[in-house]
C-alpha cells in the first residue's frame, strides 16, 4: 500500500488493513504541537508587520494566502490565522470580495492614532525621566548611535525601524510589557499612516528630537522630557498631509504649457 507523504501536516486517518473483526483500522499522524503552530503564526505576522513598518509593503497591497504559504512553507490555514491577527491590529483588511490587503487608514484614524500616542507617551516619558537607570540610559544612547548610522547611510528600512522602535524600547525599559505591546501596535499603525500621508519628512530631524529626549531623561528633567516628546509627536503628525489641498486640474496637467 502506498505510504502517506512525509510532509503531510494535517491529521488524517490512513487505512492500515483489517483488524480481527474485519474492520479497517486507521492511524493518524502526530499532531503538530500547538506551541509550534502559534510560533509559526507569530513569525508570519511579525514578518508582515516588519515589511509594513520598514515600508516594503505599501497600503492596499494584496496579501495572497497561497503565495505567503509558499514563502513560509506552511498551510494556508496558518497564514489565514496570521492575517486575522493582523486584521485585529488594524494593519490588514479582510473582505470576501478582495481578500487580504495591507490596510489604508483614513484621515480620521490617523488623527486618532496620534491622539492616543500623545496621551500614552507623555505619561511614559515622565516615568522614564524619574526611573530609568544609568545602564538603561546608556542602552538608549547605543540605540541612538544605531539610528544615526542608519540615517547617515540612507538605510530607509533600517532607520524607519529604529526610529519607530525607540518608543517601544522606552516602554519596555519601564518593565510594562502591556504598554510596550500597545505602543508596538500604535507605532506600526503610525508607519502605515506615514506611507499614505507623509510629506518629505526628515529622518534627521526625528533623530535629533530623540537625542534631545534622551538628554532630558538623563538630566532627570521630567517636564522638559514630556514637552519634547509631545513636540516630537506633533511634528511627526504635522508632516503628514492630513488636509491635502485639492489641486487645480489645469495646473496639474500643465495646460497651455508647451514644455
Amino acid at each position: 500500500m502506498p505510504r502517506s507523504p512525509a510532509n503531510l501536516t494535517a491529521i488524517r486517518p490512513v487505512a492500515r488493513g483489517k483488524g480481527a473483526a474485519g474492520k479497517k483500522q486507521a492511524v493518524s499522524r502526530p499532531a503538530v504541537p500547538e506551541a509550534e503552530l502559534q510560533d509559526t503564526t507569530r513569525r508570519i505576522a511579525e514578518a508582515i508587520t516588519a515589511a509594513i513598518v520598514e515600508r516594503r509593503l505599501m497600503p492596499g497591497t494584496k496579501l495572497a494566502e497561497q503565495k505567503i504559504a509558499d514563502i513560509f512553507k506552511v498551510s494556508r490555514t496558518i497564514v489565514r490565522q496570521a492575517l486575522h491577527q493582523l486584521s485585529r491590529d488594524k494593519l490588514v483588511t479582510l473582505t470576501q470580495a478582495r481578500g487580504a490587503r495591507v490596510a489604508q487608514p483614513s484621515v480620521e484614524e490617523a488623527r486618532q492614532v496620534f491622539e492616543v500616542r500623545q496621551m500614552l507617551e507623555a505619561a511614559m516619558i515622565k516615568r522614564a525621566a524619574a526611573e530609568l537607570s544609568e545602564p538603561q540610559i546608556a542602552q538608549l544612547r547605543r540605540h541612538l548611535r544605531d539610528e544615526e548610522a542608519a540615517v547617515q547611510r540612507t538605510d530607509v528600512p533600517g532607520r524607519t525601524h529604529l526610529l519607530a522602535d525607540f518608543h517601544v524600547v522606552l516602554a519596555r525599559m519601564l518593565g510594562n510589557e502591556a504598554l510596550a505591546d500597545i505602543l508596538r501596535e500604535l507605532v506600526s499603525r503610525s508607519s502605515l499612516i506615514s506611507l499614505m500621508y507623509q510629506s518629505a519628512h526628515s529622518a534627521e530631524h526625528s533623530f535629533a528630537e530623540h537625542v534631545a529626549i534622551v538628554d532630558a531623561i538623563e538630566a532627570r528633567d521630567a517636564r522638559a522630557a514630556v514637552k519634547l516628546m509631545q513636540s516630537h509627536l506633533h511634528n511627526v503628525e504635522r508632516n503628514l498631509r492630513l488636509n491635502p489641498r485639492v489641486p487645480d486640474l489645469p495646473s496639474v496637467l500643465h495646460a497651455g504649457d508647451p514644455s
